[in-house]
């Protein structure tokens, strides 16, 4: 799996890879770019006091590893249909950690417009999900490790901020625009650039509705100062949506900050061919901020 994150097309073509697990009868999806290497299961060290959807740690090649049971963490009781359990060994946030699935099947390369938004009818788990792609006789769910991974570390986000204090009174007059199709997330980037002085907000779900206010509202005089954007988002990725500003001649001169789990020191070359500003890897809040007033005060 160590050559994964070469199989895409260019960057901002709107594509990409999934692959598919099992956890029961269910069908699962996560970002390929995520995916460091597919292991069997080898012994568990059991820690105590440690949270319970924490299986306990192992040791890979000199690291020390969590493993997340993803059927308890997702709340699924079913009985295994497959005896085949996986580790997915993924790599996000600036973190490695070991997913324990119950079986791993195939990749499947798409569009973000195949993707749709998750509903009511997922059985619950849409707040674990960021997508469902529906295929002939099935469908996948797409798992938000993010969230998982906040539900075991509530505190990872919480920083101490220590940027510009001068300036919170000038980013009163800044308009923003987020576009992240997590709900946790909008509200922990929502909470800290209010309690930074941050108060013209505007939200987006995915990118293709960004897009559609960027390309028709904020060429007619709306104005945006600058633009902060996940990458892994249905219909339109963040990817995709920063190569179409920065082909505009009037939107161009935003500045677009990539915010996402995505960001690796393997992977930053994709966001630099679409013309990122700058990529902050998430949950970095604050160095989220600072970056934000670089280019909003000393540009």
């Amino acid at each position: 799996m160590e050559n994964q994150s070469g199989i895409l097309l260019d960057s901002g073509t709107n594509e990409v890879e999934f692959l598919e697990f099992l956890i029961g009868n269910t069908s699962f999806g996560i970002n390929v770019l995520k995916v460091r290497e597919i292991i069997k299961p080898c012994p568990i060290t059991k820690i105590p006091h440690s949270h319970k959807n924490v299986e306990g740690i192992i040791e890979l090649r000199g690291e020390v590893l969590p493993v997340i049971h993803l059927r308890r963490a997702l709340e699924i009781k079913e009985e295994n249909a497959h005896t085949e359990e996986k580790f997915i060994v993924s790599e996000f946030n600036g973190l490695k950690v070991i997913l324990l699935v119950d079986h791993v099947t195939q990749i499947h390369r798409l569009t973000w417009a195949d993707m749709e938004k998750p509903s009511t009818l997922t059985n619950g788990m849409e707040d674990h999900l960021t997508g469902v792609i529906k295929q002939e006789n099935n469908m996948i769910l797409l798992l938000d490790v993010e969230k998982v991974l906040f539900d075991i570390y509530p505190n990872m986000s919480q920083q101490a901020f220590n940027g510009n204090e001068d300036n919170k009174s000038l980013r009163v007059k800044k308009k923003i625009m987020i576009v992240e199709d997590s709900p946790m997330l909008r509200k922990l980037i929502e909470e800290m650039l209010i309690s930074s002085g941050f108060q013209q907000l505007v939200f987006y779900e995915n990118g293709k509705d960004a897009w559609d206010y960027l390309s028709s509202e904020v060429k007619n005089d709306k104005q945006v100062d600058l633009i902060i954007t996940d990458i892994e988002m249905p219909q339109m990725d963040g990817h995709h949506l920063t190569r179409k500003i920065k082909e505009d001649s009037i939107l161009s001169k935003i500045p677009v900050i990539i915010f996402s789990s995505l960001i690796t020191e393997h992977l930053k070359h994709k966001g630099e061919m679409v013309g990122a500003d700058a990529q902050i890897s998430k949950p970095q809040l604050s160095s989220l901020i600072e970056t934000m007033d670089l280019y909003l005060f000393n540009n």
